[in-house]
């Protein structure tokens, strides 16, 4: 009897590690209220060196998140934007060349993040992937994720500039996805839903997480970004 008890034991514990998330994974999913909303996090960055910081998501494509949940698929395509320092003066954070860490799938830079695999691609005209995986290092201090749809694009990632620009909204009211065109050229579309998931992996550093308000975020919101936006695909939005 006992050696049954211990195996087990042994059983359970491997069957968690096999399902723990990453050391320093955290997952997050919620819901926009609507199609211009923001989701913001601040997030910190200890320890007394550079740490690798990533961020996947998972609301588009779905799959299972660092918590070994099953994200379903069909929430909106987002936009995940990382800035150092928190409010209005937070400024978009660039790599190595200058370019914005701030992408959809509806702005040229997206094959820099795709994020399939591990997201899952959603068949849309063809298989689109809208999911976004992010990783880069960073120092110790303190830092700002805003997510959002595709289509609404913080004004920073134009200039590299700061949160305080605000968003430019190119959704039409609507989550909507479109791909390709039909027999009568037609765009193929598919109405989203205002779900997302995402986890934030700080390796060998600390979390500390804060949701913000979203209208602290939303000053500025204008059409700075039209003549630098460019789209992937077919017009999002009717």
């Amino acid at each position: 009897m006992r050696f049954l008890k211990s195996l087990a034991v042994l059983l359970f514990l491997s069957l968690a590690a096999a399902h723990s998330a990453p050391a320093n994974a955290v997952s997050y999913t919620g819901t926009l209220s609507n199609s211009t909303d923001v989701f913001s996090l601040v997030f910190t960055v200890g320890g007394t060196g550079s740490q690798t910081v990533s961020v996947q998501t998972w609301g588009f494509g779905g799959g299972v998140n660092a918590a070994g949940q099953a994200i379903s698929a069909g929430g909106f395509d987002p936009f995940i934007g990382l800035f150092s320092g928190t409010g209005t003066g937070a400024a978009i954070l660039t790599d190595g060349l200058g370019n914005p860490l701030g992408t959809s799938d509806v702005l040229s830079n997206f094959a820099s993040f795709a994020g399939c695999p591990p997201g899952n691609t959603v068949s849309i005209g063809g298989a689109v992937c809208g999911d976004i995986t992010m990783s880069l290092s960073l120092l110790p201090g303190t830092y700002t994720l805003v997510l959002s749809d595709g289509a609404d694009i913080a004004n920073a990632v134009f200039d590299n500039g700061t949160l305080g620009e605000g968003f430019t909204d190119f959704t039409g009211g609507a989550f909507q996805t479109c791909n390709g065109v039909d027999a009568s050229g037609n765009p193929v579309c598919v109405t989203d839903t205002a779900n997302w998931a995402f986890d934030l992996t700080i390796g060998g550093g600390s979390t500390t997480p804060t949701p913000e308000p979203a209208s602290l975020l939303l000053l500025g919101t204008g059409l700075l970004g039209v003549g630098w936006w460019q789209r992937r695909k077919l017009p999002l939005r009717n």
